[in-house]
């Protein structure tokens, strides 16, 4: 009985997710209220409830998604044969190709409250990533650790930013290459050895 219990919560919230990402399209994150999901999802409020406290709390459940499929990302990373240790970057591919997948969702919410939401959770998520990919100890002493994570994310998020609003027909793979190379070129006294990625 449990498992047919977690079977129908995993397809509620499955559909409520689909009403939001259907919803932000046709209507934009900020028109929506939570009754025009239960609507879109056919449920209840009542089961709305049962799994998220509103409309904010079920966009960022969103993001337990993308953070899981960037862990997978970086294990690959980790396992590859010509993987370098110490490779702070090891998200920045899948995340580029998730951004480039969700394109029109992302425009819809950028510069509102729901940008606000989504731009705070891929901090939270990348911070994490990144903390797990950087050496214990810095070469050096120029910057403190945290700085460097900080550093790293605000770069994606800017490289994320320029790519939508300046140039959308770049490909996820073209914008990765630009960030790696600025990004680990810079980090390289730091993390130790030559940094640079080929752009291939």
């Amino acid at each position: 009985m449990p498992r047919d219990i977690d079977r129908r919560a995993a397809r509620t919230r499955k559909a409520l997710h689909q009403a939001l990402l259907t919803l932000m399209l046709r209507e934009g994150y900020e028109a929506l209220s939570v009754q025009d999901i239960i609507d879109e999802a056919d449920v209840g409020r009542s089961t709305f409830y049962a799994h998220y406290t509103g409309k904010e709390d079920l966009l960022r459940s969103g993001f337990q998604m993308l953070r899981q499929e960037l862990k997978e990302a970086q294990s690959t990373v980790r396992a590859g044969a010509e993987a370098s240790h110490g490779d702070p970057l090891g998200f920045s591919t899948a995340m580029f190709e998730h951004a480039a997948r969700y394109s029109d969702h992302y425009r819809t919410m950028i510069g509102g409250r729901g940008g606000a939401v989504t731009e705070n959770e891929i901090r939270l998520i990348l911070s994490e990533m990144v903390r797990q990919e950087l050496p214990a100890t810095l070469h050096g002493d120029a910057a403190p650790r945290d700085f460097v994570v900080q550093f790293i994310v605000g770069a994606f998020l800017t490289a994320l930013n320029w790519w939508f609003e300046r140039k959308p027909k770049l490909s996820p793979s073209q914008v990765d290459a630009m960030f790696r190379s600025l990004v680990l070129d810079g980090l390289s006294s730091s993390i130790g050895g030559d940094r640079r990625p080929s752009a291939d």
